[in-house]
């Protein structure tokens, strides 16, 4: 009779480990997965509690209209898109907005696009008992939304993390107690990628965020949700952080202006993104900034933050940088450079053309705008990137984020890295530069670089620059796969200068006939994907985007309402 083997102990303990692990792996996963679906229930009701909200507060008020802000002599800008409720505020019969809550456009918007996280309870109260003080904050009455990643208070800032979740913020940042010092009322959070180092919009909590434009589409990222709800009508105002493009990306994307201000000039004090490992580069500047349907509708905001900082001691770090309204207000010409390409990410034939058609608008404006090539070699622009983001990916441990080849390659060891460089060198051009440039970051020195683009800036004597940002938005999911073209927008946040983009024109046919001939300035496989994703776009807005040199908002903001007028008045008359 055969002899039956027992396992040995040393066997038998292994596997009741293995065993053991993979239960309380299992055990693990499930409270998360638990956790989520208690979230998402919790934003469904939510959502409609605004619906809820919104029919009570129209039959008490009675009167919906179509637009927000003062009005003079019975005139006042309509942005489009937009349902507010507004009412008399006093003797002389001057409409005055006083918010809204729960409106339609939001509803329908979150609907469909998948933008709201969190409805913020509490502001129902605060539009409904809004008074008018005697000397009202710059922003009285106006309802804003807010990334998922700043914080206030008692809410989650979970940036799509599910170990985020029923982690209420103890107080609100600097950036949301301004707001409510000025009047504001925040009355939703917004959607965002996974990590925020992504330029696509979609997490395991809330899922995938929609161009409000064109479903197929991303609204882009990080501030995707923001985009998408600005864009299409849900929210006048929004405000967010910009890493590499996260605010100006969404805002190209959907249609709408966002400025992204120098570093330092708006706190992200006590923001969830200060937790979050990979987020403290000596280069790459986090930085808070805003979002509006219009230009108009945001332009008073730098006024609200600096005067509240400065007073309140609220961000004790930030640069006591006065706003300097004159600038703002000049009417003088400006001298203005512009490029076309920076020579990495070659410009969509819609890109390029929204910069030649505002070119020679500016210039019949009176307006001298002359070439202003960026003065850095493509290889010194590229690393410079490089030494920017790449501390960010190789910390970022532990967490997931949608940057595929771009954040392995930067994890591995140096020697598989010059292996590797070695091998793609005479196939992936693309991908052996980028190698190179991890293992010579090191030796790298960014700021001669800054010092340089700032040098040709004054030699040419320019006032602000001129140049594309990516566009039209990208399917869903491209984001993932392309994470280099943003080269346009990171640039600026390497050099820290002011940059805001603004809404131009839109994908025309021959646009679209001329992508047959997009080769890219590689001709590898990310640029044959960036054509197909730049494809099939007719209809999609496209933007500029507007730099000026560091602590210069005034004059940047200056050049995009200037941007603004201009493309509204050939739009007008097309």
């Amino acid at each position: 009779m055969a002899r039956l083997h027992l396992p040995s102990l040393p066997t038998l303990l292994c596997c009741s480990a293995a065993s053991l692990l993979l239960l309380l792996r299992w055990q693990w996963r499930r409270r998360l997965w638990k956790k989520v679906k208690e979230v998402q229930l919790k934003h469904e009701r939510g959502v409609a509690q605004m619906e809820k909200i919104w029919l009570g507060f129209r039959k008490k008020v009675g009167a919906i209209i179509s637009t927000v802000g003062g009005c003079k002599g019975g005139e006042a800008p309509t942005p489009p898109r937009l349902i507010a409720v507004r009412w008399l505020s006093n003797s002389t019969g001057c409409i005055s907005p006083v918010g809204f809550t729960g409106s339609p456009q939001a509803l329908q918007i979150t609907r469909e696009t998948n933008c709201i996280t969190e409805y913020m309870w509490e502001s129902e109260t605060k539009f409904q008992q809004a008074v008018r003080p005697e000397k009202p904050g710059l922003l009285f009455g106006v309802p804003v939304s807010i990334k998922d990643s700043i914080n206030c208070q008692g809410y989650d800032s979970t940036i799509g993390f599910a170990s985020n979740i029923n982690k209420p913020a103890a107080e609100d940042s600097v950036l949301v107690q301004v707001l409510k010092r000025q009047g504001a009322i925040p009355f939703v959070k917004t959607n965002v990628p996974q990590s925020l180092i992504s330029y696509d919009c979609n997490n395991v909590i809330f899922g995938q965020t929609l161009n409000p434009t064109l479903y197929t589409r991303t609204s882009g990222g990080s501030s995707g949700g923001e985009g998408a709800l600005i864009g299409g009508g849900g929210s006048i105002l929004g405000f967010g952080t910009d890493l590499g493009g996260s605010l100006r990306l969404p805002a190209a994307f959907c249609g709408i202006c966002a400025l992204k201000p120098t570093g330092n000039r708006l706190s992200s004090e006590k923001s969830c993104l200060w937790e979050q490992p990979g987020t403290h580069s000596s280069l790459l500047h986090v930085v808070g900034g805003h979002v509006g349907e219009k230009f108009t509708v945001f332009q008073s905001c730098p006024q609200a933050w600096l005067f509240c900082q400065l007073l309140t001691g609220l961000a004790p770090l930030q640069l006591p940088h006065a706003l300097v309204p004159q600038v703002y207000s000049s009417t003088k010409p400006l001298r203005i450079g512009y490029y076309e390409t920076d020579f990495f990410t070659m410009p969509s034939p819609s890109m390029r053309r929204a910069v030649r058609e505002m070119k020679q608008l500016l210039e019949d404006a009176g307006h001298t705008v002359g070439h202003g090539n960026n003065p850095l070699h493509r290889d010194q622009e590229w690393r410079l990137q490089i030494h920017a983001l790449c501390p960010q990916l190789q910390h970022f441990k532990g967490f997931s984020c949608n940057m595929g080849l771009l954040l392995w390659m930067a994890r591995t060891p140096d020697w598989l890295k010059t292996v590797l460089s070695w091998i793609t060198k005479p196939f992936v051009r693309f991908i052996s530069s980028y190698i190179s440039a991890l293992l010579t970051r090191g030796a790298f020195a960014p700021q001669e670089s800054c010092h340089k683009f700032i040098a040709q800036w004054k030699k040419l004597n320019l006032d602000v620059m001129l140049c594309p940002v990516l566009g039209p938005a990208l399917p869903v999911g491209y984001p993932g796969k392309l994470a280099v073209a943003t080269s346009y927008t990171i640039l600026y946040n390497c050099l820290d200068f002011p940059a805001g983009v603004v809404p131009v024109t839109t994908v025309t046919d021959e646009d679209e006939d001329e992508m047959e001939n997009y080769k890219g300035h590689y001709g590898d496989h990310w640029d044959r994907i960036l054509a197909k994703g730049f494809s099939g776009s007719v209809g999609l807005p496209v933007a500029v985007q507007c730099v000026a040199l560091p602590w210069q908002e005034e004059l940047c903001l200056r050049f995009m309402r200037e941007v603004e007028k201009l493309a509204e008045e050939k739009n007008r008359i097309v």
